[in-house]
């Protein structure tokens, strides 16, 4: 299976601040560490080129960004403080999602170890986002005639309101979006599939919220692919989760991902996407027993 990972590109961020950039390299490290992979494995991707992010992005966007051309309130609205290493940070995680598509497509599975970065509109990016990879990568892959209608399940707890909206008049990609009815963003956009959970929801309503998602997909869309975003941030100890699954109830959720996508025959691609618990190791923990249960389905169907 294909792991891209990217914590070799850093995201230059002031002391003290809040995004765990550090949780990609802890990742990495523990995914060798453990045995689930070898570092030789894990590959390092290109850059999302200019053709590949104007497809979703607006030029004025893309170009404001490059040249480090964006307002102080903007920025902001980001999250994260400019600087051409988090552009160049941000270009290849978009080509990790890219080059992970094409490698579904051909194997089945395919990881990320970023990605998910599912509140970036076409012109503008927020919530620690700056592109969006899911929306390039789709584009991306319909471009290059390998699959045409895609499912993307979002199971970050925030709802992935920039794909949404990307994607709001396009009958070829289905946006399903499960996550917190009272978490950031506090503006939805409206999926295709947007199932809301109060706070405090725990396993069991949390997995039958799903299974009943996914059971709804199966009953209306036809997909050639799906991209998975394994968001850790519904654990019950994230700082910005407001809902409360264990760590179990994680895996079993992505389980049940799993079990649909090979159920319809679906490649399927990872991506991390969000994680703030306020012990980042427990994000790491859940980040690697997401990449653990897909790696042991991958080697299962190359045998």
């Amino acid at each position: 299976m294909h792991i891209y990972r990217t914590d070799s590109f850093p995201i230059p961020l002031p002391r003290g601040h809040h995004f765990p950039a550090g949780k990609y390299r802890m990742l990495a490290r523990r995914l060798v560490d453990d045995g689930i992979v070898s570092s030789n494995e894990m590959r390092l991707p290109r850059e999302a080129t200019r053709e590949e992010l104007l497809r979703v992005h607006a030029i004025e966007y893309l170009t404001r960004l490059e040249r480090g051309e964006m307002t102080a309130k903007e920025m902001r609205r980001i999250g994260l403080p400019w600087s051409v290493e988090l552009v160049d940070r941000a270009r290849r995680s978009v080509g990790a999602t890219v080059e992970s598509c094409v490698a579904a497509m051909n194997d089945g599975f395919a990881v990320s170890l970023s990605g998910g970065t599912h509140h970036a509109f076409p012109d503008r990016g927020e919530g620690f986002c700056l592109f969006n990879d899911v929306a390039v990568a789709a584009r991306a892959i319909q471009a290059a005639g390998r699959a045409e209608r895609i499912l993307v399940i979002d199971a970050d707890v925030h709802q992935g309101n920039g794909t949404a909206f990307i994607f709001r008049s396009d009958p070829t990609v289905f946006t399903f979006s499960i996550h917190g009815k009272n978490n950031f963003p506090f503006h939805k956009q409206a999926g295709d599939l947007d199932v809301n959970l109060a706070d405090g929801t725990g396993d069991e309503t949390y997995l039958k919220a799903l299974r009943s998602g996914l059971e709804t997909i199966a009953g209306g869309f036809t997909a050639e692919m799906a991209i998975y975003l394994a968001g850790a941030d519904p654990y019950h100890d994230d700082r910005y989760g407001r809902v409360a699954l264990s760590k179990e109830g994680l895996a079993l959720r992505d389980r049940e991902v799993l079990a649909f996508c090979r159920k319809h025959q679906l490649p399927v691609v990872v991506t991390m996407a969000g994680g703030y618990a306020r012990n980042i190791a427990d994000t790491v923990d859940i980040h690697v027993q997401t990449v653990r249960i897909f790696q042991s389905a991958a080697r299962e169907f190359e045998k």
